[in-house]
């Protein structure tokens, strides 16, 4: 009988060399203070400290690492609603009390100023249409998830039923995204709650 000859087994990749959540909250860091475009892949592997080599093995192409820092932003900052909605508050008070968060965490000495979902893409080329792409798709979802809660407060009789919660969560995301801004031109932490608590004067008068 014939004899054949078993396939050789592939080798198992090899090990990362590094702890990859450290790499991705190191390029996180990176790409929130300079922005997407800035960032060259030097400023990257230096302070990821890795090789461009290990770089693209454990994640793919700079775009790719930029989105999953993104993802990782989001699940380590408060940057959305949905930590605030879980709470016990109602409607005016989830407000309040996000534009509060987002004050204290955007003036955090310990990290970039400002959000990242809001300023590490806002001047790209065509090249980076896609990112950009991402970066308002993620925009939209804080939108709609304030809009959900004001579409909340209305049905649970916090507000008047004729309240536009559509145009008011625009506004508190225009409110939002200009303290972005402020942070990355170094306004104080009270600088930020003001302009807060100024926005809260802009709730509809109550039932």
């Amino acid at each position: 009988m014939e004899m054949t000859q078993d396939k050789p087994r592939k080798k198992a990749g090899r090990p990362l060399s590094f702890d990859r959540e450290t790499a991705l909250e190191r390029a996180m860091m990176v790409f929130w203070r300079y922005g997407y475009e800035a960032t060259s892949l030097n400023d990257l592997t230096t302070a990821m400290g890795i090789t461009p080599p290990s770089l693209y093995t454990a994640f793919g192409d700079k775009e790719r690492l930029f989105l999953e820092a993104v993802e990782y932003y989001l699940a380590k900052k408060p940057c959305f609603f949905e930590s605030i909605v879980a709470e016990p508050l109602t409607a005016k008070e989830s407000i309040r009390s996000y534009l509060e968060v987002i004050a204290i965490s955007q003036t955090d000495p310990n990290q970039p100023p400002g959000c990242m979902v809001v300023t590490s893409a806002t001047n790209c080329t065509a090249a980076s249409s896609h990112v950009q792409e991402v970066l308002a798709d993620y925009r939209g979802q804080m939108e709609a998830g304030i809009k959900a809660r004001l579409d909340r407060g209305v049905a649970e009789g916090e507000m008047a039923a004729d309240t536009d919660t559509a145009a008011l969560a625009s506004f508190f995301v225009t409110v939002i995204h200009g303290m972005s801004t402020q942070a990355r031109d170094n306004a104080s932490r009270e600088k930020l709650l003001a302009i807060g608590a100024q926005a809260m004067r802009a709730w509809p008068d109550p039932l």
